[in-house]
């Protein structure tokens, strides 16, 4: 239902619905979800491509973490390269999903409640719950697969790497496509926008789209060529895939390694090293610059992440190791 335009000439809408777009067209749109301390609308971007032909709905989220900026630079080229007369079904960019925290560039909503761990929300909750709830309620209900682009959290870094259940066929598929340096194993959390879209039968993945509060080149690119995958596997658009220039790492599961005491962390690894059992991958120092501890890794693996603040506390993370599976390979839909 439209219920207003914004001085921009963008419509507002109170729900979304799959016949708002005319076919062979890009539309954009705020869609409402709550009201400030004001009565003031909090709305969300929407950009919807509506296919010349019918065909399924891919959803791409970002941002549902107020600093997660990469995603958003994904979804604006991705849309600004798209070919409606040439697109067999519908895809919908969210740019931001969690509003209140990207104006405040923080990470979590403005009631300090991280929205990845309450979706899909409750229909009387509280502020955040009520957020999550009409967000997946309002819009991701309407799709028939999803790719929620994240980054690392703030003080570490990630890879480019992929969160999936590959006990799915389908899940496994859109993970498959991605081209992305490692791929977890890891089925869905209670309370994660992935698991809430699973929950009621929407394939979907995580992708780790480098680092939070900037902008960066190489990973930004890597993901449009990942989701111009997706439309090719999804029969969305009649293209070629473009082939992965890099190896894979399948890994069965995943850990983070975390300091036993407070201190000054000094990390000697990086992203994508493959680590051998035993192996030294950090130095703890106190205020007075003397070694408190040094750090080994219990078991092989790779790191998907680090973390790069020296300032740490007893429970701080150091790395974030995979398990690489033996049966590493990666199969192609």
């Amino acid at each position: 239902m439209l219920i207003g335009t914004s001085d921009s000439h963008i419509p507002t809408i109170e729900n979304y619905s799959p016949d708002l777009t005319a076919p062979d067209t890009v539309a954009k749109y705020w869609l409402r979800l709550i009201s400030d301390p004001l009565g003031q609308a909090i709305c969300i971007p929407l950009i919807v491509a509506r296919g010349a032909h019918d065909g399924p709905v891919l959803g791409v989220t970002a941002a549902v973490h107020g600093n997660e900026l990469n995603g958003i630079s994904v979804i604006q080229r991705l849309f600004s390269d798209i070919d409606t007369s040439d697109l067999h079904g519908t895809l919908i960019g969210v740019p931001v999903v969690n509003v209140p925290a990207y104006i405040r560039k923080k990470r979590r909503f403005n009631d300090g409640t991280d929205l990845n761990h309450i979706m899909p929300g409750k229909e009387n909750g509280n502020i955040s719950q009520l957020y999550a709830h009409r967000f997946f309620h309002r819009l991701v209900i309407h799709f028939d697969s999803l790719v929620d682009l994240h980054t690392a959290s703030t003080g570490r870094i990630n890879s480019y790497y992929i969160r999936a259940d590959m006990s799915q066929p389908s899940t496994r598929d859109l993970a498959n496509v991605q081209n992305a340096d490692i791929i977890v194993h890891n089925p869905p959390s209670d309370g994660t926008l992935r698991g809430a879209a699973a929950e009621i039968n929407i394939p979907a993945i995580t992708i780790e789209v480098g680092n939070p509060n900037l902008f960066q080149k190489r990973v930004i690119k890597s993901g449009v060529e990942g989701i111009h995958n997706t439309l090719c596997h999804l029969g969305m658009i009649e293209e070629e895939p473009i082939e992965n220039q890099r190896d894979t790492v399948l890994c069965e599961s995943s850990q983070w390694i975390y300091t036993h005491k407070g201190g000054l962390l000094s990390v000697k690894t990086d992203i994508l090293d493959q680590l051998s059992a035993g192996e030294s991958i950090a130095t703890l120092r106190d205020i007075f610059g003397e070694t408190i501890h040094e750090y080994c890794t219990d078991e092989a693996g790779i790191v998907i992440g680090r973390s790069v603040n020296p300032v740490t506390q007893s429970g701080g993370r150091i790395i974030h190791l995979g398990k690489i599976s033996t049966n590493h390979q990666i199969i192609r839909p």
